[in-house]
């Protein structure tokens, strides 16, 4: 997205954001015409973003419609103001960040599924003994912010596949993920500026089901009929994703997972002083 608040997609995909999300020129420049006005002028408080960047994503999840835009931008900063350990000291060079960046616990696919895109969150990818639950999702929201604000903008209009890998996950893992942190979690994905179409389970053994049941339990229903559980392993994967762009680790052809978690390293260090300067945008 221009800074001049222009759609800068093919003619088909433009079809599609009008159909599916009433996105059209004119809405664009009336709903950032007016949620700045709103902003400066009536919710200074917020410290938002003004730039067309980061207020479309809240228009399109909205469908431009600009009261609903309004309350979702102001969950949006009221997240990053209650959960300000997830979204402050987000230096990328920070050892323990850029350790868990690169141990692979959230990893967007390079390539996206029927323009959604995919993430693979390696649920036990970390040793919860030394990294904190808090820590793992402040990575996770690095990551998501540069794959979604500057990597693929696309996937604010078709949405995410969120791919939760619990293969390892152990009593210590299960342990950190409490009621109150589970509870955190699905409400920042139910505010955040990109929207999951689905949340895919995989390699999830029958006694994880009582994790999976703290995290229904605050989940809306539409969350809840967007959640399956698959117990066939990497079949249960290939159903709804093709081998074509997962990496060989997940049976597909896309190259190693450690390539794919390099790329994400090198792209989140190469915004550090966005991270830096993003501190300051939350409420007051």
């Amino acid at each position: 997205m221009s800074e001049k608040c222009e759609m800068e997609f093919d003619a088909e995909i433009q079809k599609f954001a009008q159909e599916n999300l009433n996105e059209t020129k004119e809405n664009r420049e009336n709903g950032m015409k007016e949620i700045t006005r709103w902003l400066i002028e009536e919710k200074p408080n917020l410290n938002a973003r003004l730039e067309p960047r980061y207020i479309i994503p809240f228009l399109r999840l909205s469908k431009f419609n600009i009261e609903d835009a309004k309350v979702r931008l102001i969950n949006y900063y009221n997240l990053r103001r209650d959960n300000a350990i997830w979204f402050t000291n987000r230096d990328p060079k920070l050892p323990e960040l850029e350790e868990i960046i690169k141990l692979g616990v959230f990893v967007p696919l390079k390539q996206l599924y029927k323009n959604q895109m995919v993430v693979i969150i390696r649920t036990a990818a970390h040793n919860p003994k030394i990294h904190s639950q808090e820590t793992i999702f402040k990575v996770d929201h690095m990551i998501l912010d540069v794959a979604a604000l500057f990597e693929f903008e696309i996937a604010q209009i078709f949405g995410l596949i969120s791919v939760f890998d619990m293969n390892g996950v152990t009593f210590w893992h299960a342990k950190a993920l409490t009621p109150n942190i589970v509870k955190r979690a699905v409400a920042a994905w139910q505010h955040y500026h990109i929207a999951s179409k689905s949340y895919e389970f995989i390699n999830s053994p029958g006694y994880l089901n009582v994790i999976l049941n703290i995290f229904k339990s605050f989940m809306t229903d539409s969350m809840k009929k967007s959640t399956k559980v698959h117990s066939n392993g990497l079949k249960s994967l290939h159903t709804f994703v093709d081998k074509e762009i997962l990496p060989e680790e997940y049976g597909g052809s896309a190259g190693k997972l450690e390539d794919l978690i390099n790329f994400w390293h090198d792209k989140v260090l190469s915004k550090r002083d966005w991270f830096l300067e993003d501190n300051k945008y939350r409420s007051d």
